[in-house]
């Protein structure tokens, strides 16, 4: 059966065309103010831009809302951020339905464990985790890519994402402090990776020569500097 192609869209800032998923919508609210439509459901027309906090900044500065919508729009006072708080709302939620679904797994150990077993699809540790204990987790992650590729295993990747705070993750999931945390095979726990993967893609600092993933600290590095990318396959 042929493949789907993937839905496009137009970047309204740099009138580039590209996959959906790298691209977040806005539109006009009931008061015509411009909100994130995360998920890109809401009513009305939208306008697109590559997922990426700086262009965001860029795209209110250079008036592209105005521009795209053909009518004066008002903006909240920080779209920018607005934009980020709601994608790690949406990231936050994935991983509240991934823990009720018993598909997220806390704790140095148990994660650890699941690290050596490749149990996991997606390491999570705290962006405030001593260093120590992040070690811990990271080279036993680059140890399971290094096996994968030894046994030639194609499109094999497991990301590692370091983007909230101990505390952030465990007011959402009603814990005290999440620091370290793995997702497993799960429907669920595949909804929080692609959550994951759009913020980080959001938070991430383009360069001008990039390997095309997000680094573990959500930061897209050259690939002469991208010293841990062998974490992402």
């Amino acid at each position: 059966m042929a493949r789907r192609e993937e839905t496009t869209r137009m970047c309204a800032l740099t009138r580039a065309e590209k996959p959906v998923a790298e691209l977040i919508r806005f539109v006009l609210g009931p008061d015509d103010v411009l909100v994130p439509d995360t998920d890109a459901k809401a009513e009305g027309r939208g306008v697109w831009i590559s997922l990426n906090r700086e262009l965001v900044a860029e795209a209110v500065k250079k008036k592209a809302f105005q521009r795209s919508l053909k009518t004066e729009v008002k903006l909240p006072d920080d779209l920018p951020g607005l934009t980020q708080t709601r994608l790690e709302q949406r990231y936050l939620s994935a991983l509240g339905m991934a823990r009720k679904a018993g598909q997220l797994t806390f704790g140095a150990t148990k994660v650890r464990a699941l690290i050596e077993s490749g149990g996991l699809i997606a390491l999570i540790t705290a962006s405030d985790a001593a260093e120590d204990g992040r070690s811990k987790m990271v080279g036993p992650l680059k140890a399971l890519h290094y096996s994968a590729a030894e046994e030639g295993i194609d499109g094999f990747d497991v990301p590692h994402f370091e983007m909230l705070t101990s505390e952030q993750m465990g007011l959402a999931l009603g814990l005290e402090n999440v620091i370290h945390a793995a997702l497993t095979k799960g429907a669920a726990a595949q909804s929080a990776v692609e959550k994951a993967r759009r913020l980080a893609l959001y938070l991430a600092k383009p360069t001008e020569m990039v390997t095309g993933r997000v680094a573990v600290d959500g930061d897209l590095l050259p690939e002469e500097q991208d010293e841990r990318r062998e974490i992402h396959g």
